[in-house]
């Protein structure tokens, strides 16, 4: 009876594991005729893209149509020899897409506790690095990819200093297989200055005061002042000191989760006082009077996805889309967070969704599709690497049918990170084949 359930538990583990990761790419090649989106504004028609153990070395374009004549041509004359060669025609291809301050691969199921890794016990949590728990063959992170959802940071939640995030490919083995860049940032949860009434014990619902605001701020100041007076003793077994010391030298991210006006100037402020001056604000939602501010900082910011109800009564339910664009025309750094709540974590795969939502309050969609691919980069400063199609830097890139951004025509055909031609083959495809095959045969 043992040995049954025992072939069971390995049977349903082949059945339902990821797809095998790709090997690393030991034959060259070549992509034509189409339309290339090079991630940072630019548009390449009837492009010409190759690339040779995992970095770009070619990218160039031709307003005639190709054959297989005309390819032959090309490739003697310029004395390049690709294994493989794709048509692309009536194709379009962009950079892999990079998605922020996600929680994947850290939580399963989130009513089974013992799946859940996103949320440690405790307030001040530097010394959590969030890649440890990172699980390369969970569902949700094989389901990012057809869409063409290539990395992500992953991030902890919880608390009010959450710990660190790493960056990920999305095709590994294990989480040291699929870190791209290792603890780049700490996550701060700046304290609300105001709360809503609890309704569980029939109080108003309206926005309140927080009469606990100046005593959190000062508690995460008294956190602050002590880390930098202990980071540098050698002798000390402070853990926590130790992880801050990597902002505080200059040398890792803040991420500030801040929505609120006063959170934001507030919690500025506050990392500016300790020198701190590689800041990125996440959320700010109710930041359009404060843009001046952020510019004048130079702060990035991470806006939350368009799909929610606006923050106060009064707005404009436009408001949600147009954001994006106000910070743009501002000159501010922008990227999006796909997430909105730890539990919508599924919902990253909609990212190129999101970019394009944006791009119809106007945006342009080229520069739509950078919020979402060289402006992560940047942020996460993986830029040199990543978020655009260009010689020298890695082949992380996917063919698709029609366009990346539209939720009707968007189709993923082949994708490629560090120039490894990764599997598209999800649960949800499994799924898909398996049903239709019982209806076009129930004909």
């Amino acid at each position: 009876m043992k040995k049954i359930i025992l072939i069971n538990i390995i049977f349903l583990n082949l059945l339902f594991s990821q797809q095998t990761p790709a090997p690393a790419q030991d034959k060259s090649v070549l992509i034509y005729g189409g339309t290339t989106h090079v991630g940072n504004g630019e548009l390449i028609n009837n492009s010409l893209i190759g690339f040779t153990n995992g970095k770009i070395d070619l990218i160039t374009s031709t307003d005639v149509a190709w054959s297989d004549d005309k390819l032959n041509s090309f490739q003697d004359s310029k004395n390049e020899k690709y294994d493989t060669i794709i048509d692309a025609t009536n194709h379009h291809i962009y950079p892999g897409i990079i998605a922020l301050n996600t929680n994947l691969g850290l939580v399963e199921i989130d009513a089974v506790k013992a799946s859940v890794d996103d949320d440690e016990s405790g307030s001040y949590l530097p010394e959590i690095r969030s890649i440890i728990a990172y699980n390369a063959e969970s569902k949700a992170v094989e389901s990012m990819r057809p869409n063409g959802v290539l990395l992500a940071q992953i991030a902890p939640n919880g608390g009010v200093i959450s710990g660190s995030s790493s960056v990920v490919q999305l095709d590994a083995w294990n989480w040291e297989d699929a870190t791209v860049k290792y603890d780049q940032g700490i996550h701060i949860n700046w304290p609300s200055p105001y709360t809503y009434g609890r309704w569980w014990l029939d109080e108003d619902r309206g926005l309140k005061v927080n009469n606990n605001y100046s005593s959190q701020v000062k508690g995460l100041k008294d956190f602050f002042e002590k880390s930098k007076a202990n980071m540098n003793v050698n002798k000390s077994m402070n853990i926590k000191s130790k992880a801050m010391k990597s902002i505080i030298n200059g040398e890792s991210t803040v991420y500030l989760y801040a929505d609120d006006e006063k959170e934001i100037v507030d919690g500025v402020t506050f990392l500016k006082k300790f020198g701190i001056a590689k800041i990125v604000i996440v959320g700010a939602s109710e930041s359009r009077n404060q843009l001046d501010f952020i510019k004048a900082n130079n702060i990035p910011v991470i806006v939350k996805q368009p799909y929610r109800f606006p923050q106060s009564i009064d707005s404009d339910p436009d408001d949600t889309f147009l954001l994006a664009k106000h910070m743009l025309d501002k000159g501010i750094l922008v990227s999006i967070d796909p997430s909105g709540a730890p539990q919508s974590r599924v919902s990253i795969r909609n990212l190129p969704f999101y970019a394009g939502s944006f791009s119809s309050y106007g945006i342009d969609k080229e520069t739509a599709l950078s919020l979402i691919t060289l402006n992560p980069a940047k942020i996460l400063e993986i830029d040199n690497e990543f978020g655009s199609i260009e010689i020298g830097k890695s082949a992380t890139l996917f063919i698709s049918k029609g366009d990346a951004l539209d939720i009707v025509s968007n189709n993923v055909s082949h994708a490629f990170i560090s120039g490894r031609n990764i599997s598209l083959e999800t649960h949800q495809t499994r799924l898909w084949r398996r049903y239709s095959n019982k209806y076009s045969n129930s004909q």
